[in-house]
């Protein structure tokens, strides 16, 4: 699919919800994390529990630093739950093209002639090619984005239930709770992945329709050999 670092404004402008989907996590942690308290004490119970906020803040910057080191091949492995051939642009032809009503398949073989991609690695690199004439169409920018900040936020669901869940552990109380919180967090992973392979889906699919119709501008010769540098086995 696309590159790691293209285009960096839309990440830019995902920025703020994200860092939304981090704070609403905190809360509940911390508010899962008082019940006992709240439940004997009222609010004055939660006030007091305020020390539980360390485990807490520990929990938020160990999250934080390890999603700066999931790569987009890692992201891209957790939202399609593959472990090779990740990405949808490595069935954009063999299966979203022919599946897709959208897609005039027999416009886009007459488009690309002798360069139709057999295998999945020449079909995430057509794929992105065509994905390179058209990305400034604003109906593939907003499938792209909606791509971007539905993956980032299944990456992070993933670790919250690793290290959110690590740290309910041992502020979390009674076990009833502590599961509830837990399932909540397994929820919030499995919600996140399917709409973020939903949107990723829907965004190969989109380049694959709009180029075919002609409803954006085509590259002359849209079967050349991608220039040095400009192919990607991950998304943006």
């Amino acid at each position: 699919m696309t590159r790691d670092a293209s285009p960096k404004s839309l990440k830019d402008q995902n920025r703020a919800a994200l860092w939304a989907t981090i704070a609403v996590n905190v809360v509940a942690l911390y508010g899962f994390s008082q019940y006992e308290a709240v439940s004997s004490s009222g609010i004055k119970g939660l006030l007091a529990g305020a020390t539980s906020l360390v485990p807490m803040a520990l929990a938020l910057v160990a999250t934080t630093l390890a999603n700066g080191f999931l790569s987009a091949e890692t992201k891209a492995r957790l939202v399609f739950l593959r472990w090779r051939h990740a990405l949808p642009g490595h069935r954009a032809f063999s299966k979203f093209a022919v599946s897709d009503p959208r897609v005039d398949i027999d416009g886009l073989k007459r488009l690309l002639g002798k360069d139709w991609p057999d295998t999945p690695e020449a079909e995430n690199r057509v794929w992105y090619r065509l994905f390179k004439d058209t990305e400034n169409d604003p109906v593939i920018l907003w499938a792209h984005r909606e791509f971007l900040f539905t993956r980032d936020y299944a990456a992070f669901a993933a670790l919250f239930l690793v290290v959110f869940g690590v740290a309910a552990g041992f502020t979390v109380r009674p076990p009833s709770t502590l599961a509830a919180y837990l399932a909540l967090l397994i929820l919030q992973f499995l919600l996140a992945r399917h709409v973020a392979a939903t949107y990723g889906n829907r965004l190969v699919c989109t380049v694959l329709a709009r180029f075919a119709a002609g409803t954006v501008k085509k590259a002359s010769n849209p079967g050349k050999r991608t220039p040095k540098g400009a192919t990607s086995k991950t998304p943006a």
